[in-house]
């Protein structure tokens, strides 16, 4: 029998998390392509670390420069802080340090109530990792999550001076261990010197989650100037180089503005992270005929990419030529199964085309991005009509009571999870998740009476 996932715990820790952090909510930037070169570039850290690979590096919305952990499974980096880097050691300093508080168990030391924060955090920032176009206004798809302004986030990420002290300094062998030149970690703190003098509305929220004390600098130099071994001077590798390179690229063409885009990649370059950025600005132009081309060529160099195929349904779905959309996905599919961003964009183009087939077809797509990543609202609500093209109301009410409870919608989703507990057969698994949403709105109420 397959284990229920605990859905009931989920919810309830992300109406916590946003009861208490609402005020400054963030948005979370989800694409399959950003994610995986995160993941390259963060690999050779986090198995330095001891951490497992699996542990997801998560772009926060936010042009302020922060990086923090909240459980031992997840790294955030702002999205400000990832642009600013210039090389591809400085992002992995920052990994690696970000990795030495999970490693480190720095999270496990925390106050009283820790116990619970660390709790609601992890669960709520799982449901928010796949907040995907939860306002269908951001092409890279951007979400409900938590933020590091209020008061109590800023306690509950704040590190001590030992903490950062013993951060940096594991931090430090990650980078050695895993052959990155341990100096890009100095420059990294000089990005930061001097902020502390500044007055805390001015500050970057990583001085004030991360104190910079002219100790913690000293050190990293005396270890930097005490390292004699092939990691000191080292050059990044080619492939980080080019992960970083092509992350940023991605990141920085849906963030900027498409004429700093274009003016940044010229006209000549006919490399492949110019072309991708080319690919975005002009799609962000609204011009899907140079769009498509520049995605041509980047499929003429690399056709097995899942990623350009992906891009190339996204913008094609965009323009609205959804039957090319739904066969350039479906490459993607074929190249990335997977994959559960791709598979969602697959299934989404799938309903736009609107053929008998295609909506038979978009409910079992759909659902396999749902077994690997179910807290997706977007991805939530296309599931929703693919069920109700199904005749299948009761499930269809299910999965829209669902994504109502991670938008934090709990009134809505009371009564979509009433609705499926009259449709569906009692002990179903269907009308087992309408009870978990109850049962979450049920407390929700209650803590809302206190």
């Amino acid at each position: 029998m397959p284990r229920r996932r605990p859905f009931t715990t989920l919810i309830a820790a992300l109406a916590l998390l946003l009861s208490a952090w609402a005020a400054e909510a963030r948005s979370i930037i989800r694409d399959a392509e950003i994610e995986r070169g995160l993941q390259e570039l963060a690999a050779p850290i986090l198995r330095a670390a001891g951490l497992p690979t699996s542990t997801r590096i998560i772009v926060v919305n936010d042009r302020t420069l922060n990086a923090f952990v909240a459980d031992a499974r997840h790294i955030f980096i702002h999205s400000g802080l990832l642009m600013r880097m210039e090389d591809p050691a400085e992002l992995q300093a920052v990994l690696a340090h970000e990795a030495a508080h999970i490693a480190n168990g720095h999270l496990t030391r925390r106050p009283a109530n820790a116990r619970s924060a660390q709790s609601a955090a992890r669960m709520g920032l799982l449901l928010a990792l796949a907040a995907g176009a939860a306002s269908d206004n951001g092409r890279l798809g951007a979400g409900i999550a938590i933020g590091t302004g209020s008061t109590a986030a800023r306690l509950f990420f704040a590190h001590t001076r030992a903490e950062e002290a013993s951060a940096d300094q594991a931090g430090l062998r990650y980078m050695v261990q895993a052959g990155i030149d341990p100096a890009a970690m100095l420059e990294v703190l000089e990005i930061f010197r001097g902020q502390e003098a500044l007055s805390a509305g001015r500050q970057d929220p990583y001085v004030r989650t991360h104190p910079l004390t002219r100790d913690r600098v000293r050190s990293v130099e005396a270890f930097v100037n005490g390292r004699s071994g092939s990691a000191a001077g080292a050059e990044s590798s080619a492939e980080a180089q080019y992960w970083f390179a092509r992350t940023r690229a991605k990141l920085g063409g849906f963030l900027n503005a498409p004429r700093q885009t274009l003016r940044q990649a010229g006209r000549t370059d006919q490399g492949e992270i110019a072309t991708l950025a080319r690919a975005i600005a002009h799609h962000q132009n609204a011009d899907a005929a140079r769009a498509i081309s520049e995605v041509g060529r980047l499929l003429q160099m690399r056709p097995n990419d899942p990623y350009y195929q992906e891009l190339q349904g996204q913008i094609l779905f965009e323009s609205r030529n959804f039957a090319q959309a739904v066969q350039a996905y479906a490459r993607a599919v074929q190249l990335a199964p997977r994959e559960p961003l791709i598979l969602a964009g697959y299934g989404r183009a799938l309903l736009a085309a609107d053929t008998s087939s295609g909506n038979a077809r978009a409910r079992e797509v759909l659902e396999q991005a749902y077994a690997r990543d179910p807290f997706d609202p977007r991805m939530l609500r296309d599931l929703a009509l693919a069920y109700a093209r199904a005749g299948n109301n009761g499930m269809a009410s299910v999965v829209t009571a669902e994504r109502y409870a991670i938008l934090g919608r709990m009134e809505d989703a009371e009564i979509h999870a009433n609705r499926a507990s009259g449709l569906l057969p009692n002990g179903s698994g269907g009308w087992l998740r309408a009870q978990d949403v109850l049962r979450v709105a049920e407390a929700a109420q209650s803590r809302r009476n206190r």
